[in-house]
């Protein structure tokens, strides 16, 4: 399915004075002005010359005030600030600047985009040469580093003429807030998964199973054991003899995306197979940010199979909650959701979202659970909630690992404190396979994953779902 536009809307505005005193000298003038002290010299021997210095630094004055009241005021310039796609993690986004002069001069100008740390580290100042009557473009790129609403500050823009001795000031309040989304997969990197999903739907067109489900399949005479309530009145009506509907298995399923957001999901990891494009390092991302660059992934293969669209991220409390639907629009209402899911600081209430879960589909379905395990003596939580799902769901549960953790795990020690911290480390990764293992038992589904390789094994399991007909 095609992603919905999610480009942040353009904005523009007059630029206005930075503050009172909005010019200043440049560094031309500056150097000017001390090039005035040459005249000292030749006034040690005589004293009349040295009066050319003062003479010199207020004919440069001069011709700054001139240049200074040649240049247009701040309100005759004007600024607006583009989009060239959606802010989303592991992307650049290209950011369009323009700038209008109004006046009759060409500016060299000298512009600062006030942009949040979640899209850069620093602001840059870039240069731009703004020619009378004439929109010019400044074009330059970001790459979002956390999801969420982020809200945009002011373009401060410094500009003076070609003479270059006056330098005025302004800001246009080009503020707005700005969705990053999570990380979009591109429509080429799902082709496997969707030719393989509509194989499977021609498999399960071919292979009819009727009788079973609710999703009418055709009409046919009725046979003695039908169910009094399969007969279709109308057709018997016509007919003169009873007939009764045929059903087949729904191919429209619920699948419910229920995200961790709790202590655990803030742990940062490197995706350390992600491709290094022109020299450029991935930034490390939180678990919740890999679990919510899967569950994009998932909703686009599941609407394009047919299949219906929940969500549920929950914390303390439930942060997140979108019913089952279909089309682009509930697609674009699910990536907004995702975006603005928060991993809190607390220990996630798995149990309450389980409760919740349960009264909102009551039906069978299939949950896709992405959370993690808390290491303690006792069972953990989730594991519970995960039970209780199992009695009239379809579970795939998956648990998100820690690389260095397992690096740890596998290493060899050298010495007595990274044996102790091998140690420690396979008696984790023992625990969670002993949960794992038990509710694999108990009829879940289950994945123990790195983040990296978190998204293609869980659309390869959500397939292999469909192709079984498990729901």
């Amino acid at each position: 399915m095609i992603l919905p536009s999610l480009h942040p809307a353009p904005v523009s505005a007059v630029c206005e004075r930075r503050r009172r005193m909005s010019f200043a000298l440049t560094p031309r003038s500056i150097g000017l002005l001390l090039l005035g002290f040459v005249w000292l010299v030749p006034g040690f021997w005589d004293g009349r010359l040295a009066y050319a210095m003062p003479a010199w630094d207020a004919l440069v004055l001069l011709f700054a005030l001139i240049d200074g009241l040649r240049l247009p005021a701040p309100a005759e310039l004007s600024a607006s600030r583009s989009w060239s796609n959606a802010p989303a993690l592991d992307s650049e986004t290209e950011i369009d600047l323009t700038l209008e002069n109004g006046g009759r001069l060409i500016l060299d100008c000298r512009l600062v985009d006030d942009l949040p740390p979640a899209l850069v580290a620093e602001p840059a100042t870039r240069r731009l040469t703004a020619f009378p009557r004439v929109t010019a473009h400044l074009r330059y790129r970001v790459e979002p580093k956390e999801r969420g609403d982020w809200e945009t500050g002011r373009l401060f823009v410094r500009y003076r003429s070609p003479l270059g001795l006056i330098e005025r000031w302004a800001r246009a309040p080009l503020i707005q807030t700005v969705r990053v989304y999570p990380a979009l997969r591109a429509g080429e990197a799902q082709q496997i998964f969707l030719a393989r999903s509509r194989q499977i739907d021609l498999q399960l067109r071919r292979s009819q199973q009727r009788g079973l489900g609710r999703d009418f399949e055709s009409l046919r005479d009725y046979r003695e054991g039908d169910d009094l309530r399969d007969i279709c009145w109308t057709a018997t009506a016509r007919r003169g003899s009873p007939i009764t509907r045929q059903y087949q298995t729904e191919r429209s399923q619920p699948v419910w995306i229920v995200l961790d957001c709790g202590r655990l999901m803030r742990a940062r990891v490197a995706m350390a197979q992600m491709p290094k494009d022109f020299g450029r390092t991935p930034s490390p991302h939180s678990k919740l940010d890999h679990a919510c660059t899967t569950a994009v992934a998932l909703a686009q293969l599941a609407l394009y199979s047919g299949d219906r669209v929940g969500l549920l991220a929950y914390g303390h409390g439930i942060q997140q909650r979108l019913l089952p639907g279909r089309g682009a629009s509930h697609l674009r209402q699910l990536i907004e959701s995702l975006a603005l899911a928060r991993a809190e600081g607390s220990e996630a209430d798995h149990l309450r979202a389980t409760a919740v879960l349960n009264r909102l589909q009551p039906r069978r379905s299939l949950i896709l659970w992405i959370t993690d395990l808390a290491e303690t003596a006792m069972r953990p939580e989730v594991i519970d909630g995960a039970l209780q799902l199992l009695r009239r769901h379809v579970l795939l549960f998956v648990a998100m690992a820690q690389p260095e953790v397992e690096q740890i795990a596998q290493s060899r020690p050298n010495n007595i404190e990274q044996m102790f911290r091998a140690s420690a480390a396979q008696e984790m990764a023992g625990s969670r396979e002993l949960l794992l293992a038990r509710l694999h038992e108990q009829g879940a589904l289950t994945l123990d994953l790195n983040p990296e390789a978190l998204t293609s094994s869980v659309l390869n399991q959500y397939l292999t779902v469909k192709e079984r007909a498990m729901v």
